[in-house]
């Protein structure tokens, strides 16, 4: 008698939702504890930032800061006398420049800005986003993506 072969049906997984996200628990185990976490990295950040780019103190800022602490954008140098000559030179050619938060957000251990940039290079403004790691309490690392606005935009959305 010939054996018969059967076949298995094969199983989809189930669609994964935007909210299917893993649960991240803070240090003692709670999710509580993990949003806190999440917050004080938030606060960390933006007194960083608002210490380094929007006051161009660099010394202020350097109490935030890890060291070694990672540069990934193109404009400042590793360290904090790299990016501290950077600030400097940022508050000599752009010495009105300000900025607006548009959005924070905080997963693990980084930090992202969004951000509206004015009175800097382009004359309608900048969109930028910032990346900050954090590590020990402290800001480790930094990227930064920037886009000049122009004038109009061809849709009605607008960058942020």
């Amino acid at each position: 008698m010939a054996a018969r072969k059967t076949k298995k049906k094969a199983r989809k997984a189930p669609a994964r939702r935007a909210t299917d996200r893993p649960v991240v628990r803070g240090a003692d185990g709670s999710l509580a504890a993990e949003r806190r976490r999440l917050a004080r990295n938030k606060r960390l950040v933006l007194a960083f930032y608002e210490k380094m780019i929007g006051q161009k103190d660099p010394e202020a800022a350097r109490r935030y800061m890890r060291e070694p602490y990672k540069q990934h954008s193109p404009y400042a140098e590793d360290g904090f006398e790299g990016v501290a000559a950077f600030a400097r030179q940022f508050k000599r050619d752009f010495p009105h420049h300000t900025y607006e938060v548009k959005r924070v957000i905080a997963e693990g251990d980084f930090v992202v800005l969004h951000l509206l940039g004015k009175n800097g290079l382009s004359p309608h403004g900048e969109a930028v986003i910032d990346i900050f790691r954090i590590e020990d309490g402290k800001v480790a690392e930094h990227w930064d993506v920037i886009q000049s606005l122009p004038e109009a935009s061809r849709n009605p959305n607008g960058p942020f």
